[in-house]
């Protein structure tokens, strides 16, 4: 691992790393060692006891959080007829079909979120090697191939995020930015958490979530006690 900097050193000492706090001192001390000159997103990550081989343990979905995430969300849509304008009223910032394939065929990745109607999706299939790395495929799991695409793009507007495990189980989402008041993200990362036990696939044995850690863009992870809510 590379050699962190002078001010990620200094910050750390405020961490005691063998503790686990409880949620609120932890955004508070993720407040306290953010020390990025821009309004940095928190995030939240759980080290579950899954193993995503497994088709039931590969968990993938979408949530809406109750404050949002602070971040402004690039959306393209890809529809047919009168969807590409219901898109576009919902506020779309890109809607349309083939002439958007070819775009992103070209190297164009200026959105952040897919969202594409059924009929769609046999021509967005053949992007898979483009978008699938970038974790960019809608899917159905996480509400992104729909025909609802009015209300599907104003929950993303507003603050909805999908979530998948990696490769070792872990699940990581943006919860807000660390300008947020404390109860804002905590009311964030309860709703996450709350999510992720719902989602506990039943073959699951032992201890479900293993590891609960917040941090800042560029600030040490802190790790939280599993039994938040």
């Amino acid at each position: 691992m590379a050699k962190r900097g002078k001010k990620y050193q200094e910050v750390l000492k405020l961490v005691d790393r063998a503790k686990r706090y409880s949620l609120d001192e932890a955004i508070e001390l993720v407040k306290k060692t953010n020390y990025a000159k821009f309004d940095a997103t928190v995030e939240v990550s759980f080290k579950l006891n899954i193993d995503p081989r497994k088709a039931e343990q590969n968990l993938r979905g979408a949530i809406s959080l109750p404050n949002g995430t602070g971040k402004t969300v690039r959306i393209l849509v890809i529809a047919k007829g009168a969807k590409v304008q219901e898109a576009l009223d919902a506020g779309a910032d890109f809607a349309g079909e083939s002439e958007y394939l070819e775009k992103i065929k070209e190297g164009w990745f200026e959105f952040d979120t897919i969202i594409a109607t059924p009929d769609m999706m046999g021509e967005l299939g053949k992007l898979g090697r483009i978008l699938g790395p970038k974790g960019l495929m809608p899917n159905p799991k996480t509400g992104t191939v729909t025909m609802n695409i009015e209300q599907t793009v104003k929950e993303f507007k507003a603050g909805k995020v999908e979530y998948r495990t990696d490769k070792v189980g872990n699940i990581q989402l943006p919860v807000g930015k660390v300008s947020f008041a404390t109860d804002k993200l905590v009311e964030n990362i309860k709703t996450v958490y709350n999510q992720i036990n719902r989602i506990k696939p039943q073959t699951v044995k032992g201890v479900y979530i293993q590891n609960l850690t917040v941090t800042s863009t560029m600030g040490p992870g802190i790790k939280v006690n599993t039994t938040i809510a």
